[in-house]
């Protein structure tokens, strides 16, 4: 039974070669070299995102994909492509709302400009009901 164990344990080891993580906000990506049966190496990169949900308790939905040495040159010339289209054509800023640095403050100041002019049909105050 031991020799069972290590072995399970050896495949895992060979399994697991190199291995590095990216935090991106809720989402992380895990970059890791594996080995084949036959001992070659591949790539996968995973995907995680956390939920929450409401009662505090949290999941998380993983989406896998596996990249093959055949496949490496095409793939890399396509993402520098796409990358490079994407930063030629909006820059490196982000530009979501979540990312802006001044995003509550902007926020804030269009909810104070919105409730000090005029009411809206849609503005409703606790007061009218």
């Amino acid at each position: 039974m031991t020799a069972r164990i290590m072995r399970e344990n050896d495949m895992l080891e060979k399994d697991e070669i190199f291995s590095k993580v990216l935090r991106a906000g809720r989402r992380t990506y895990f970059f890791d070299v594996r080995s084949t049966k036959a001992d070659d190496y591949y790539i996968t990169i995973t995907e995680s995102k956390k939920f929450t949900e409401e009662d505090g308790s949290f999941h998380f939905k993983k989406h896998k994909i596996y990249l093959y040495k055949e496949d490496f040159a095409a793939f890399q010339d396509i993402l520098d492509e796409m990358t490079n289209f994407i930063l030629k054509s909006k820059g490196e800023e982000v530009i979501s709302e979540r990312h802006q640095k001044d995003f509550k403050k902007e926020y804030y100041a269009e909810d104070q400009e919105a409730s000090s002019g005029d009411k809206k049909y849609t503005d409703i105050d606790f007061d009218d009901i």
